[in-house]
């Protein structure tokens, strides 16, 4: 993921230290969490907006380093909300301390019964898609995601056009789909949704600012249907086939330590299929109806 630091004056992303986004009339401060890795890039995005009364996105792991560091940026200014895209443990764990801290609200989806779900976080109300959060100075529009996971949210700061996106759009990668609980037809779907909205940039979770949204969406969706094509066309050669057999050939473009990830995705575009009756599960295998 490259550091692109025309949105950030020159400043390179360092974790703990905000960064002033540029290009925005409403401050936003993107502060990188301090665990990188292999799914999680650099290290996972938070981001503080406001000037007079604040809100924080996706405070990230509760590390009391990262916490801590949040509340230094904070200095004497009230947190008022915090705004959590999804529920995974890179993302949402922080939230709790935070909130009890400070009194804010938690706002996003209750956790689903799913792998690597953190189900300390429990949002202060019934947050519904495009509800909008009123502040001084500037505006959030609530926008259900579902795809990456069935409780994605992304958060639209609505003076700027900025969106910000959590895992449903990364930059500089593809986000796995999950399922059961990810669906990878919800995901285009939401996709869809986003490429009608009028936006200036994405704030995503992981990696730097993009400000191309329609080009940076319209290439997730042309990526995941050529992607599509490729297994059907890979079951057309193999016939019925278990995923192992599948995976090696549709994503023969990946290091092979993320092919248990692929698997994953893999399986979320087989379930797709499924449901559009163009293919069939039986025991271990798949294979086209058609």
């Amino acid at each position: 993921m490259a550091q692109a630091t025309d949105h950030y004056s020159g400043q390179r992303l360092e974790p703990g230290m905000p960064v002033q986004i540029q290009g925005v009339c409403v401050p936003v401060r993107q502060i990188l969490g301090r665990n990188p890795g292999p799914m999680t890039g650099p290290g996972t995005n938070s981001y503080l907006i406001g000037e007079k009364e604040l809100v924080l996105i996706d405070p990230g792991p509760a590390d009391p380093a990262q916490l801590g560091a949040f509340r230094q940026a904070f200095a004497d200014l009230p947190l008022r909300y915090i705004l959590v895209t999804h529920t995974h443990r890179d993302h949402s764990p922080g939230a709790v301390a935070l909130a009890e801290a400070t009194g804010a609200e938690l706002v996003g989806l209750k956790a689903p019964d799913a792998m690597g779900q953190d189900h300390s976080f429990v949002p202060s109300g019934l947050w519904q898609d495009g509800e909008v959060i009123e502040l001084d100075g500037f505006s959030i529009e609530l926008i259900a995601t579902p795809g990456h996971v069935s409780n994605h949210i992304c958060y639209l700061l609505r003076e700027e056009k900025l969106l910000f996106t959590g895992d449903h759009i990364l930059q500089g990668t593809t986000p796995v789909i999950l399922p059961p609980d990810g669906d990878m037809a919800d995901y285009l779907h939401s996709l869809e949704i986003l490429l009608q909205r009028d936006l200036r940039f994405l704030a995503p979770g992981h990696g730097v600012l993009m400000d191309k949204p329609k080009q940076e969406i319209e290439k997730l969706i042309a990526h995941r249907l050529k992607r599509e094509r490729k297994i059907i066309a890979c079951m057309a050669k193999l016939g019925a086939a278990t995923l192992d057999e599948i995976v090696r050939p549709v994503y023969d473009d990946i290091p092979e330590h993320l092919i248990p990830w692929a698997k994953k995705t893999l399986l979320a575009h087989l379930y797709k299929l499924g449901k559009e009756k163009l293919a069939q599960e039986s025991g271990e295998t798949w294979s086209l109806l058609r």
